[in-house]
């Protein structure tokens, strides 16, 4: 069974924020662990992932620049790095792990099997 457990928390429009993901369950080493989220009233939406085989990453273009994502592979944990945030940006995040590598690629995310329960991130203005 894997699991994943994120944190997130309230910061100011402009602030920075770290969401870590701790990963089970999973070879983390060739795992692919990817962030989305649910905005008020929108779709949940991929924002990037890695891909620890073969080390890709991917961002959405609406947070290039502002976020990054990186993996500890020694305390098999996740981290999407947001600086510059938005109160666009204010949303519930959501990791996910899948062993496929195709799930994480240079274009883009698709459909993770594993995910954790989310987060609320909330961007003040």
């Amino acid at each position: 069974e894997v699991q994943l457990q994120a944190w997130g928390g309230l910061v100011q429009a402009g602030g920075s924020l770290t969401l870590s993901c701790s990963v089970s369950g999973i070879r983390f080493e060739s795992a692919n662990i990817g962030w989305f989220r649910r905005q008020p009233g929108k779709h949940r939406e991929g924002v990037s992932c890695i891909s620890n085989g073969d080390g890709v990453t991917y961002h959405i273009n609406s947070v290039k620049g502002r976020f990054s994502i990186s993996s500890d592979g020694a305390k098999e944990t996740v981290y999407l790095q947001m600086r510059s945030l938005e109160p666009d940006d204010t949303a519930i995040y959501y990791c996910a792990a899948d062993p496929l590598q195709y799930v994480c690629s240079r274009y883009g995310l698709a459909d993770f099997g594993s995910w954790g329960q989310g987060t609320q991130v909330t961007v003040s203005s």
